[in-house]
């Protein structure tokens, strides 16, 4: 089966600093010849977000929007653009400007040379460049790996990762359920369960973290969300 275009599923909260120059980065980006669909998903934004994504639809037409009335979290708005997704392949791309889409040939090239149907991008597997910052955050992001890696048998480096790319009837089979950044051990625990098990890569990307001070949203409630989504989604469907 050949793959011919890819969607780039962005969720947006609060972003209206970083939205458009995203944007611009992923149109700008080497997509190694395949047509782009964009799709943002505003969550409920208390800024000037979803003024900036009706300009840049008008402006882009590769640009579809959706909309949430009330903020319900990341998982949720993958959930919604997953749905409008039409592309062979789909890329899940964060609002901020903390993954570059400099990667996308890295991440695309297991998938277009037909030896995979998922790809992470790994923060932790030789990237170009990473923003060093928090210590604990790490060793909290190994820690939800192993625990992840354990109950699912994969032997992925950086589980919570944004860059997750699928090919579309993959991530169109599988219904989401958790509506926060319980999204990221969920995926990866059903991608897990699947049968036959898709054809699973990684790898090594760069990473410009942000400071809670600049924008970055994920606390330690989400870790122990996390710990929870494992091993539920490991062990039920």
């Amino acid at each position: 089966m050949s793959l011919n275009t890819l969607t780039v599923v962005i969720p947006c909260y609060n972003e209206e600093n970083t939205l458009e120059t995203i944007v611009g980065r992923v149109l700008e980006a080497d997509r190694c010849g395949l047509g782009i669909e964009i799709v943002i998903v505003d969550d409920g934004s208390r800024d000037r977000s979803v003024e900036v994504m009706k300009a840049l639809a008008e402006k882009h037409p590769e640009i579809q929007c959706a909309f949430h009335g009330v903020n319900q979290g990341k998982g949720a708005a993958l959930r919604t653009g997953f749905t409008k997704a039409t592309g062979d392949v789909v890329l899940v791309q964060d609002a901020d400007l903390e993954y570059s889409p400099n990667d996308y040939p890295k991440l695309l090239k297991p998938l277009l040379d037909g030896r995979a149907d998922v790809v992470f991008g790994s923060r932790f597997k030789g990237g170009d460049e990473t923003r060093v910052l928090y210590f604990w955050h790490s060793i909290g992001n190994a820690m939800l790996t192993l625990a992840s890696n354990m109950m699912t048998d994969l032997n992925l480096t950086d589980m919570e990762t944004c860059y997750k790319v699928f090919k579309r009837e993959v991530i169109q089979g599988i219904a989401i359920v958790e509506n926060r950044f319980g999204f990221e051990p969920e995926i990866t625990a059903k991608i897990a369960r699947l049968k036959p098990r898709p054809r699973i890569y990684e790898v090594g990307i760069s990473y410009s973290g942000r400071t809670y001070e600049e924008g970055k949203k994920i606390g330690w409630r989400d870790g122990v969300r996390a710990l929870y989504c494992i091993v539920r989604y490991s062990l039920f469907d």
